[in-house]
């Protein structure tokens, strides 16, 4: 279901081919072959039956001698070669990942699914690995950021990498198209993007409160209080970087990837109030990559208050990007729920003053 303009309904469209592949197979996207064609891929490690069966090899062959590099440099003790090892294990795993990506997309366009391009999961799982591969890059090169530049670095990176792999391996083939994940403006009879501007900040407010309302009675119950994904700023130079990270980088690169491809991907596979659940425990979960605990008592308690926070963030950031068919309302809620607490932890702290 394509989203509408801003009066109408986010519906559940009629049933579609799940998502999930019945054969388990996470690169070959298996099943449901029309009658008459090929017959579909029975397991895992088949490769007859597959649309690329050759790229399908190469895919789990890189994952798999990347997994055995990273278990070779865990259990070596240490040293230099432990640290290339598992380098090399992290950029095995990532090509094959997005080798496998590849594969699945041209497996699915094979099976005519509703959406014929590689799992979300898959395409960020691989985007990580290759983002922690140019950052042991950057520490090797000593190029070594640190406070509010390290943060905007990082986020650059991941900017970078993620949509990259987007544009590779979902643009490009085909399957989904840039304005169909939310890059354009509204059109005639919905509105206007400053009015999509105003309803993210409008959204923005209450969002923020009903958010920090519960994780302030989180931290009361659990005792736990989850850090700060960013730095401390000590001037005003540095609360310039951090409010750029996490005010204009950071919302542009994650609505495009969770709500604009994510989403879209997920309301075509299963439907848009799921699509907006599975987008939203996804966006919550890939923040808890950061969090760090004292204890592991601690650190499981802090995962769960920042997963809780974050996840009726991202179904309100779901259910506007479809109901407004464009990233422009959702970039504008995120920038600004974001925006609000950089500002008053430097006007606190006495970096800003009125």
């Amino acid at each position: 279901m394509s989203a509408g303009p801003a009066t109408s309904e986010v519906t559940a469209p009629e049933a579609g081919p799940a998502e999930a592949d019945p054969a388990g197979d996470p690169f070959g996207g298996a099943a449901h072959a029309a009658a008459g064609s090929r017959p579909p891929p029975r397991g895992v490690f088949e490769l007859e039956g597959r649309a690329a069966p050759g790229l399908y090899l190469v895919a789990w062959a890189m994952a798999i001698a990347g997994c055995g590099a990273i278990f070779i440099s865990l259990a070596s003790g240490g040293g230099n070669g432990s640290v290339v090892a598992f380098v090399v294990g992290i950029a095995g795993l990532a090509l094959g990942m997005a080798t496998g990506a590849g594969s699945q997309a041209l497996q699915r366009r094979a099976d005519g699914r509703a959406y014929a391009g590689p799992s979300p999961v898959l395409v960020f799982g691989a985007a990580l690995a290759l983002t922690l591969v140019v950052g042991f890059g950057i520490r090797a090169l000593g190029v070594v950021p640190d406070g509010p530049a390290a943060v905007l670095v990082s986020v650059l990176v991941s900017a970078a990498i993620s949509l990259g792999l987007v544009a590779l391996v979902v643009v490009s083939p085909g399957a989904l198209a840039w304005r169909e994940m939310g890059f354009r403006l509204p059109g005639p009879g919905e509105g206007s993007a400053i009015g999509d501007v105003a309803l993210g900040v409008a959204l923005a407010i209450p969002t923020l409160f009903g958010a920090g309302l519960l994780a302030a009675i989180l931290v009361s119950l659990l005792g736990a209080t989850p850090n700060s994904p960013l730095p401390p700023a000590q001037d005003g130079a540095g609360i310039l970087v951090n409010l750029f990270a996490a005010a204009v980088i950071a919302p542009l690169w994650e609505e495009t990837f969770f709500r604009g491809f994510a989403t879209t991907a997920w309301e075509r596979s299963v439907g848009a109030r799921a699509a907006i659940i599975r987008g939203a425990v996804f966006f919550a979960l890939i923040h808890l990559a950061t969090l760090v605990g004292s204890d592991f008592g601690t650190a499981i308690r802090t995962a769960f208050i920042a997963f809780a926070v974050r996840l009726p963030v991202g179904l309100v950031l779901g259910w506007v990007f479809l109901r407004r068919g464009s990233l422009v309302a959702p970039i504008a809620l995120h920038a600004t729920y974001n925006a609000i607490p950089v500002l008053l932890i430097a006007i606190g702290a006495g970096s800003i003053t009125g």
